[in-house]
């Protein structure tokens, strides 16, 4: 009797329609130091500053922050040589993804786009994930009239958001349940993430004359700290919380069809593979 060893075959590695490079990262992590100082200022300046004299304009000066996320964008294109089966598909999750926003609004958080974002970041990567949540936003903003000093954090929260599922545990590996579970579980909480880090951008503009709940430029940090926290259980939780499930069960219901569809696209596509052309012969 002989013995036949048998070995479980590797899997195969998952192409990405944008691979990040060094001039990529390094936009990348310019763009977010400040997207974090826009967002968090309040809880950065000592109360002795006078930054929060200048409130009003800070919309102004953190759209900036819109210049270089298309400069990120630009960088990963130009670097990654993005080919047009990318740029088709990039623009096919965009425009389905914008088309997803209208539909809950007003609606309790239902959002059914930060389930697509999710599942595309997954499968097609960090870079990609980050250039099509930015996009999706940017369009959806056009569709809706939404265009303002908002957009830009809009556009870098989703463009986090989508980045970061790309950047789940086994991107090759894991399949099944566990990776479902994985990507609601990661869904319910980047859910919340979102709508706080977008609190964030609009309650230092409220007036503290207006609100026990609005952020005072004078007061501590801990005190201002309390005051947001007040803010988003008063105004955004019950939004968050609609988002965060809709997310979850989008994602098993739904999850698994998507998941393969965007797989097979993507094999099909072969990212990776260099186009050539063949002579024409003479």
């Amino acid at each position: 009797m002989s013995l036949q060893a048998t070995t479980r075959p590797p899997a195969q590695r998952q192409a990405r329609a944008v691979r990040l490079g060094p001039r990529s990262v390094a936009a990348l992590a310019l763009v977010s130091a400040v997207g974090v100082a826009g967002f968090g200022w309040p809880f950065l300046a000592p109360p002795t500053s006078r930054i929060g004299a200048h409130a009003q304009d800070a919309p102004w000066l953190f759209a900036g922050v819109l210049v270089l996320l298309v400069a990120v964008v630009a960088a990963a294109i130009s670097e990654s040589g993005l080919g047009p089966k990318a740029v088709a598909m990039l623009g096919v999750l965009a425009a389905t993804g914008a088309a997803l926003r209208p539909i809950g609004a007003g609606t309790a958080g239902i959002e059914p786009m930060f389930f697509l974002m999710v599942l595309s970041g997954r499968v097609l990567g960090p870079g990609f994930g980050f250039v099509l949540g930015s996009v999706t936003m940017f369009a959806s903003a056009l569709l809706t009239g939404g265009v303002g000093p908002w957009l830009p954090f809009q556009m870098l929260a989703m463009g986090w958001f989508a980045m970061g599922a790309g950047l789940l545990p086994g991107p090759d590996r894991l399949r099944g349940r566990g990776e479902l579970a994985m990507l609601a579980g990661y869904g319910f909480l980047a859910a919340f993430a979102y709508g706080t880090v977008m609190n964030m951008a609009g309650w230092p503009f409220m007036s503290a004359l207006a609100s026990n709940v609005a952020f005072d430029p004078h007061a501590p940090v801990a005190a201002n700290l309390a005051r947001f926290v007040a803010y988003c259980l008063a105004t955004s939780l019950g939004w968050d919380l609609g988002r965060a499930v809709v997310t979850v069960v989008l994602t098993f219901t739904l999850g698994p069809a998507v998941l393969r569809a965007l797989r097979r696209a993507t094999r099909r596509a072969a990212f990776e593979t260099p186009v050539t052309f063949d002579a024409a012969e003479k």
